[in-house]
């Protein structure tokens, strides 16, 4: 089969779920949320809508409602007198914003609820109650004593952001450690965090006994080995997922410096069984290594009583699965115990399965048919996350999802289709300038409805998805924020966040443009019916087929160069083609390049459709044709008549100097 024929399609799931994330109900959304998660998972919703039909995908999220960072934001704000609602009321408000936000840069999310908002707030109890039984039922869960923070000044337990020291984990380089993992997403036990201090009170806080269920995520490790390895032989898997997730698989083991070797000889006599590593050339510590978690975290006690330094390394740790604070999801009474809520981030995992229950439920569908979505072989879930976040969706997620084998969540049945493992598309930090900005950095990020002040929504998503961040982090550099003045007000300078846009509004729109107004000049006001000639088509089927291999990848950065590219064939073709035909006054030339330039057209809106929905969704609009119709990869992609059968298509009058972007 040449090109002349057909195009070479990728297999594509039947079904699909794609989810991004979930921010915290305790602010409006900065610009980071927007290009790091949102834009890319929208531009993949919205391909895979096209590509396997609406009805089949489900593009799901919602706010995060718990965790201390919303506890701290609320107590922040009663305290200075500027918010003097329930906690339920400052998310709700919070939520409500974020959603105004998402609609503003046409985010099209089947269902934005939250993880305690709405019928998928009551999906999202159920479930977790559900999950978390099938744990213990499955012999994963143990309850175990463990030392938490306490706040003596203010009388409550902290947990999360409530507690911030500096990250225990060898290697770290972080100073935001907070209570049991750190802002670089590394985790360790509550103890080991270094010079804690109460973000409640600004005192040191104290260490009491409390009890909580743990997943033992420790077991898994040989399943997550195998995992891991099966995700560096996927060439469609970005090489950050099994790289960061990797790292967490190696033996337990403490680091302890040079200068205290005599004090560790002292005492190595009393720690469990372990293999003592030299220290490589130029390297501070030398290695301790254990077998199991328990027994380093034995010898760590040992030489926390001995008084001396070291750090652990990045290991499997058992997973904290409930939690002490008042606000949070409901945890199931088990074996009598009882008053505890969910810690945020177990259940924001099983999360979107509960957004699908309830989107589906607004289709008005059985409760089993998230399984069509969830458990089906001829099915998949496309998480786009970010990089701090790979422990949680690559390590503690896989090995939950298998320890949920076998049976059924949502009965003691058991089944063939457990949870499949879904997809981690992982996007490295969108910088600020050459800085990382977080609403808790001195760099402040401008948030999301700031830029559309000075930006449009589809300018900002091509630059968005223009950027890279599936290969390294990048810098967001808008003219409109730049911190020199003088840089801001001089407009000899090309400003960085317009640089996809001059793609849109000089090249895609003079297509556009082009094809519309030729058809009332010359054509009476349609387009002829013909075939596109064959070096078109065969240039046509080329990027179809490179566009499908690339967003199978999910290289979105490469499918913005490979249309820059191609739009810029398209208008070229015209652009020649026009001038030659009138050139030698040609009316079936001029007849041929129109046909060319329609069929052109159709095929970039089809593909920038993902990227830029509106305006492509406008080129549809004008030229006449059904969005169902027209954007749909179910075609062979030969002519226009496959949209309109008729003699002559034809399309609306455009008014002078129409602009589709």
């Amino acid at each position: 089969m040449t090109f002349s024929q057909s195009f070479e399609r990728q297999a594509w799931p039947n079904r699909a779920v794609v989810t991004a994330g979930m921010p915290y109900g305790n602010k409006p959304l900065h610009f980071g949320h927007i290009a790091g998660v949102f834009v890319p998972a929208d531009c993949y919703a919205r391909f895979l809508r096209d590509r396997i039909g609406g009805d089949n995908v489900r593009f799901v999220s919602g706010t995060d409602c718990f965790g201390s960072p919303i506890d701290e934001g609320y107590r922040k704000l009663v305290e200075a007198g500027e918010f003097d609602g329930t906690i339920a009321e400052y998310v709700q408000r919070n939520h409500d914003a974020q959603k105004a936000t998402l609609d503003s840069y046409g985010i099209s999310l089947d269902i934005y609820q939250g993880s305690g908002i709405g019928n998928a707030g009551e999906r999202h109890q159920q479930l977790t109650e559900n999950i978390i039984r099938r744990f213990h039922e499955n012999g994963w869960l143990h309850l175990e004593e463990t030392q938490q923070f306490y706040d003596a000044e203010a009388g409550v337990f902290l947990n999360g952001r409530q507690v911030v020291g500096r990250c225990p984990v060898q290697g770290c380089k972080s100073e935001k450690g907070y209570a049991d993992e750190c802002d670089l997403g590394h985790s360790y036990a509550p103890e080991e965090l270094i010079a804690p201090r109460s973000t409640v009170t600004d005192t040191v806080p104290e260490m009491r006994p409390v009890a909580n269920w743990y997943f033992d995520l420790p077991a898994f490790r040989d399943f997550l080995r195998e995992h891991v390895a099966g995700l560096e032989a996927d060439e469609d898997v970005r090489a950050i997922v099994p790289q960061t997730c990797a790292e967490f698989l190696g033996a337990p083991i403490i680091y302890v410096k040079n200068d205290e070797r005599e004090q560790f000889e002292a005492v190595e006599g009393k720690l469990p069984a372990h293999e003592v590593r030299e220290p490589e050339k130029g390297k501070a510590s030398f290695e301790v290594e254990f077998a199991t978690i328990g027994e380093r975290d034995a010898a760590r006690d040992v030489l926390r009583r001995a008084g001396m330094r070291f750090r652990t390394g990045k290991a499997l740790v058992p997973f904290r699965i409930t939690g002490n604070i008042e606000w949070g999801v409901k945890a199931p009474v088990i074996d009598g115990v009882e008053g505890l809520t969910v810690w945020c981030w177990p259940e924001s995992l099983w999360a979107p399965i509960s957004f699908t229950i309830a989107a589906n439920d607004e289709r008005g569908l059985p409760e089993e048919a998230w399984r069509d979505f969830w458990c089906s072989d001829d099915a998949e879930v496309y998480q786009f996350i970010g990089q701090d976040n790979l422990y949680f969706y690559g390590v503690a997620q896989p090995a939950m999802w298998e320890a949920l084998k076998p049976g059924e969540i949502f009965s003691h049945e058991a089944t063939d289709h457990p949870l499949r493992q879904t997809r981690l598309i992982a996007n490295y930090h969108v910088l600020l300038g050459n800085k990382k900005a977080s609403s808790s950095s001195a760099v402040k990020p401008p948030t999301a409805d700031e830029l559309l002040e000075h930006y449009t929504c589809e300018q900002l998503r091509a630059h968005f998805l223009a950027l890279g961040l599936g290969q390294k982090s990048v810098g967001f550099k808008p003219k409109a924020f730049d911190p020199d003045e003088t840089v801001r007000n001089d407009t000899r300078v090309a400003d960085p966040a317009l640089k996809e846009s001059k793609l849109l509004s000089n090249v895609f729109n003079r297509l556009a443009r082009s094809v519309l107004y030729e058809a009332k000049r010359n054509f009476g006001g349609a387009i002829p019916a013909g075939d596109p000639v064959a070096e078109v088509r065969d240039r046509a089927m080329k990027a179809l087929s490179d566009y499908d291999r690339t967003m199978k990848k999910a290289e979105l950065h490469s499918i913005m160069s490979l249309m820059d590219e191609f739009i810029r064939y398209a208008n070229k073709h015209w652009a020649d083609g026009i001038s030659a035909a009138e050139a030698a006054n040609d009316p079936a030339a001029r007849e041929q390049v129109l046909v060319d330039a329609a069929y052109l057209l159709w095929i970039c809106a089809l593909l920038m459709h993902p990227i830029v929905p509106a305006g492509c969704e406008d080129i549809c609009a004008k030229l006449r044709f059904d969005e169902g119709e027209f954007f749909t990869w179910e075609h062979e992609f030969a002519s226009l008549r496959e949209l309109d059968g008729s003699d002559a298509h034809v399309v609306e009058e455009l008014p002078p100097r129409y602009d589709f972007f």
